[in-house]
């Protein structure tokens, strides 16, 4: 049972699919690192108390509309399954019209490491097969250093992610990732940033 009493579904990770299209790599190896040092009664903790939100959608296939970063690093550590919270059963819609009530909803985020929009047939349909976007790992590092707070908008760190591609170069983030942190977190702090969630 979730926190309102609804019932939980117990779900194999490699089963899951995602409504995004890439993660931070650097992300996942945090979480990763995070698990690996965590005992076995704090991995099951973690386990009970982070439930994936996930949209029953087509053929009864489970889209996880939250914790890709969670999902992908639990299945590189040998995690077969999760708990699902059910956000909404879509299941009877065909999966033209599952896609377009999931993009009203502001539940999926169809958009590629360079930061272009795609079609839905191009979201994966594996944690395994995301995608690294360096930006999103950047977006994480400036709020986790104080440039911006946590926000519960769908898909926020990636609204920074983009923010952040269109004013730093990718050549950057590689030959001199503190200096791009730095530049970063400054850009977060000017006006450019103020329509951003939690700027």
């Amino acid at each position: 049972m979730d926190e309102s009493g609804n019932p939980t579904i117990q779900e194999k990770l490699a089963r899951l699919e995602p409504t995004q299209m890439t993660v931070g790599y650097a992300e996942v190896v945090l979480k990763r690192e995070d698990w690996q040092q965590r005992s076995q009664a704090h991995r099951q903790k973690l386990l009970a108390t982070h439930l994936f939100p996930a949209v029953r959608g087509p053929e009864g296939r489970y889209f996880i509309t939250d914790h890709h970063h969670l999902g992908r690093a639990l299945i590189e550590e040998s995690v077969d399954e999760v708990q699902l919270q059910l956000v909404s059963d879509l299941s009877h819609l065909a999966a033209d019209e599952f896609w377009v009530v999931m993009d009203h909803n502001q539940w999926v985020h169809p958009y590629d490491s360079n930061g272009q929009r795609r079609n839905f047939a191009d979201v994966p349909q594996s944690l395994l097969d995301l995608a690294d976007d360096p930006y999103r790992s950047l977006a994480a590092k400036v709020r986790r250093a104080g440039g911006y707070q946590k926000d519960l908008t769908p898909f926020a760190e990636f609204l920074w992610a983009d923010f952040f591609r269109r004013r730093i170069p990718a050549s950057q983030l590689t030959s001199d990732p503190n200096a791009a942190l730095q530049e970063a977190i400054k850009l977060a702090q000017t006006s450019d940033a103020a329509h951003l969630p939690d700027s």
